[in-house]
């Protein structure tokens, strides 16, 4: 009999471990396939999409790191194509687990934005994510343009608050190419659930050429 128990154990340990693995090969699989898809549209000199361009659009090397329940879209695929009008939207649900992170990590623990019973008693009547938090997602938009994108300005306007596990999204168009590989970009995040604009912007990005590998 102890040899039986013993067995089945061992079989659903080994159940259990292939089921982790599996999950695992799946998330890496579904990047690297959005990575090499991205590797493969063709893109026109002049930026457009089409059976006649002739260059082939850089990966994003940002796509490795992402999570399955990310999102993002852009116009544009290959630096050399980028110009006024050119859009990236990224997208994610802000959980109580990225809430308490970026507490940990950054030192801001105020208790809006960690404890429930505080909050209640507050003018927004429950927790909400911290607006540095919420405005980093304008940051992972910008990282999704073709190229290395670097900070150079950034200025918000906040006018209104996210609930926990609310999901937003961040849209960074290009409105002006100001030279020198430097653009000001219009910065604008969504509470997609509440279909409200929570942060108004503008940023100034140098976009340089990635590192060759």
């Amino acid at each position: 009999m102890s040899h039986e128990n013993t067995g089945g154990e061992n079989f659903a340990a080994m159940t259990d471990a292939w089921s982790a693995m599996t999950r695992g090969f799946l998330r890496t699989a579904t990047a690297a396939n959005r990575a090499a898809v991205s590797a493969m549209v063709p893109v026109a000199a002049d930026g457009d999409h089409g059976a006649d361009a002739d260059r082939i659009a850089p990966p994003i090397p940002s796509i490795e790191y992402s999570d399955l329940d990310w999102g993002f879209d852009r116009t544009v695929d290959d630096p050399d194509g980028i110009s006024v009008g050119d859009t990236v939207t990224f997208e994610k649900a802000l959980t109580d687990e990225d809430v308490r992170a970026f507490a940990a990590v950054s030192g801001d623990t105020n208790r809006l934005h960690l404890d429930e019973g505080f909050a209640e008693d507050t003018r927004f009547g429950e927790r909400i994510v911290h607006g540095t938090l919420v405005s980093g997602l304008i940051s992972a938009a910008l990282a999704r343009l073709p190229g290395l994108t670097i900070y150079l300005s950034q200025d918000l306007e906040f006018s209104g608050p996210v609930g926990i596990g609310d999901r937003v999204s961040a849209r960074v168009e290009i409105v002006e190419a100001l030279g020198n590989d430097q653009y000001r970009l219009e910065t604008v995040v969504r509470n997609e659930d509440d279909d409200a604009t929570v942060i108004d912007g503008e940023a100034v990005v140098l976009i340089d050429d990635l590192p060759a590998e």
